[in-house]
């Protein structure tokens, strides 16, 4: 299953073979030999395929940081972190697309939309795992966020155990004490904070 167009093969990679391991419709795991320009025989690798996501930093009117606990249960433990989620489209590189899918996880994960005057701001992508994975992540600020009167509605294989606005002192206390520890949230603080917003 190909789950988008992203990767390029650019003048020195090429695919010798693609051998498809497991699937299912949010993962594939292929066993790939590809030829990289330092690699020219080719080079065996495991590879898991993944849809794109979009990973939206809250800000209310006051200047508060919205956070969304869940239970993430490959570590066994709950993450403070930004509403995120994958793009179910396949050909994730739609900007129409990818907007609608951050104002949506906003909406469904925190409970918050964009107010009367609020903008979503896009900060750029970036590669969460580039060792073994593809997937790639779109980063959004959302600046003047209010409670939704339709409140959340996360999807049913999601377990959220808390939702809170967060000064920026605390949301930078929770960085720092290693409280906050998931790789989209620091990601999108990092973008916040050299683009100052933050």
């Amino acid at each position: 299953m190909k789950f988008h167009d992203l990767i390029k093969e650019p003048k020195g990679w090429g695919s010798i073979d693609h051998e498809v391991r497991f699937s299912n419709p949010y993962l594939t795991v292929s066993i790939d030999t590809v030829i990289t320009p330092t690699r020219p025989d080719g080079v065996v690798w495991t590879i898991a395929h993944r849809k794109g996501a979009v990973v939206v930093a809250p800000i209310t009117t006051d200047g508060r940081i919205v956070l969304v606990q869940q239970e993430r249960i490959p570590i066994r433990a709950n993450l403070w972190e930004f509403p995120a989620g994958q793009i179910d489209e396949a050909h994730d590189h739609d900007e129409a697309v990818i907007r609608s899918t951050a104002l949506r996880e906003l909406r469904e994960e925190s409970g918050y939309e964009l107010g009367p005057d609020g903008e979503l701001v896009s900060m750029g992508m970036f590669f969460s795992s580039a060792g073994f994975m593809d997937e790639h992540s779109y980063l959004f600020a959302a600046r003047n966020v209010v409670p939704s009167p339709d409140g959340h509605s996360p999807d049913e294989s999601e377990s959220f155990t808390g939702c809170h606005a967060f000064t920026q002192a605390e949301f930078r206390a929770m960085i720092a004490s290693g409280e906050i520890r998931d790789a989209n949230t620091l990601s999108a603080f990092a973008k916040m904070v050299t683009l100052g917003i933050l």
